[in-house]
């Protein structure tokens, strides 16, 4: 193996090496800003954007990182592209969603929950306090059983929504999780400034 060749399949390992890059070079100024959150949703989809594997090194090539949950920067600034994974189910997640689309030039919704709201959509078949009630109060094995009520919890919406029918999205990328070669097609194209078009072998869902 050449002395340069780094094999990253390691999710951790690729976290930290994006971190490094951060802390160790100044970003050129031709670099776009990128900032990525999860909302309501399982992670999977920052699990796919890992799973791009050595790519990575590609990547932090052509942008920086602001916030996100692969750095651990926790405020959001100026940026070329935000990439939101996750329905809006609470008040923090409405938060969350509109500071990203006031501060981001291109939001994208990535994955299924972000595009249509995904599997948390089922409770939206259910009145809110019957989903809390089963959950914390006649759930099986339920131990001192009440409602949380911590002024720390977000506040739960009345129904989950898609991240558009709170702000408007320039851009859907579906896919339970879209995969890894699918969101490297997506990033470049639109770093490159080109169209995105996507060959059916990465869009296809059978």
């Amino acid at each position: 193996m050449p002395p340069n060749t780094i094999l990253l399949k390691n999710p951790l390992l690729m976290v930290a090496l994006m971190s490094n890059v951060q802390a160790v070079e100044s970003p050129a100024k031709d670099k776009l800003i990128v900032a990525t959150a999860a909302l309501c949703g399982c992670f999977g989809c920052h699990m796919s954007l890992l799973d791009i594997d050595e790519r990575i090194l590609q990547l932090v090539d052509l942008v920086e990182f602001d916030r996100t949950p692969l750095t651990d920067i926790k405020t959001i600034g100026k940026c070329d592209i935000g990439l939101i994974e996750g329905g809006v189910a609470n008040v923090d997640n409405v938060e969350v969603l509109r500071e990203f689309r006031n501060n981001c030039d291109v939001l994208v919704a990535v994955g299924a929950c972000a595009v249509n709201g995904g599997v948390p959509t089922l409770r939206n078949q259910f009145d809110l306090k019957e989903c809390l009630e089963e959950a914390y109060i006649h759930g099986i094995g339920v131990e001192n059983p009440h409602i949380p009520n911590d002024v720390e919890i977000p506040l739960l919406l009345d129904k989950v929504h898609p991240i558009h029918e709170v702000v408007r999205v320039d851009y859907f990328l579906p896919g339970c999780p879209p995969g890894a070669d699918t969101i490297w097609l997506f990033l470049t194209e639109v770093i490159a400034g080109n169209a995105v078009n996507f060959p059916y072998s990465l869009i296809h869902y059978d």
